[in-house]
């Protein structure tokens, strides 16, 4: 039988769609470590184990490709009924055996994978909803997956960490994080830094007289604006270092 190929020929999106099942097979891996008793183990996320990692990372999965099969057919297909619902099936999620667990993982990692790789070229474009409802291009939902599996790989807590992420999704998220803070209007006072970049990356462009400029390398800035730590990233205000890095405004 012939192999089978995505059908999109847009490079970018070939090579995003690369980025995003390397993260899906980073993050097998950091799950194939654990034992079945290592996943009672707490994850890098308050209140969470690593079950409701891997079970928010299986669910999300399904949740995305129903995305795909909306651009796909046309009929609506939301991700979840509502945040409530997908709170719900994660908590579930969390008290299955460990062999369902990890069968959820690779079952609805390979659906997605499926449902990317037989979408037709034009479907890329077609519009669909997230669930907090913004209206994005089916293409989205490649970057959507990207982030989840790079990030939650890390908060396995299983030797992950944000120096695994490739950088040009670290880059990404640094540019999606900051934007959401400044649509909401969290950015004041805030100057980033990226060493072995020419320029900071700025986030309050209104000009404020004494920002608050947290700087450092690429994958320890974007672990801070997470709000997974701040280790590798130091704070000043006026040329003096603060004792304390302040905590990164709300992500998500």
């Amino acid at each position: 039988m012939a192999a089978r190929h995505d059908q999109t020929t847009d490079p970018q999106l070939l090579d995003a769609l690369l980025q995003a099942r390397r993260g899906t097979a980073f993050f097998a891996r950091k799950l194939n470590e654990l034992t079945d008793g290592g996943l009672d183990g707490p994850s890098l996320l308050p209140g969470w184990t690593r079950r409701h990692v891997v079970a928010h990372i299986g669910y999300n999965a399904r949740a995305v490709a129903r995305l795909v099969e909306w651009a796909a057919t046309g009929v609506v297909t939301p991700m979840y009924p509502s945040t409530e619902v997908r709170d719900r099936e994660i908590s579930f999620g969390a008290t299955l055996s460990p062999v369902a667990l990890r069968n959820l993982f690779d079952h609805s990692a390979v659906h997605l994978n499926v449902e990317w790789r037989d979408l037709p070229e034009d479907a890329w474009h077609s519009k669909v909803r997230t669930i907090q409802g913004r209206l994005v291009a089916a293409e989205e939902t490649v970057w959507m997956r990207t982030r989840e599996v790079w990030v939650h790989a890390v908060d396995l807590d299983n030797g992950a960490s944000f120096t695994d992420i490739p950088e040009p999704v670290l880059s990404r998220l640094l540019k999606d994080i900051t934007g959401a803070w400044k649509s909401r209007g969290s950015d004041a006072g805030l100057l980033i830094e990226v060493s072995g970049q020419d320029t900071g990356h700025v986030i309050d462009d209104a000009g404020a007289e004494a920002p608050v400029v947290i700087s450092g390398p690429l994958a320890g800035v974007v672990r801070w604006t997470t709000g997974r730590g701040a280790a590798g990233v130091t704070a000043t205000q006026n040329g003096a270092v603060l004792a304390k890095v302040p905590a990164a405004p709300k992500w998500i």
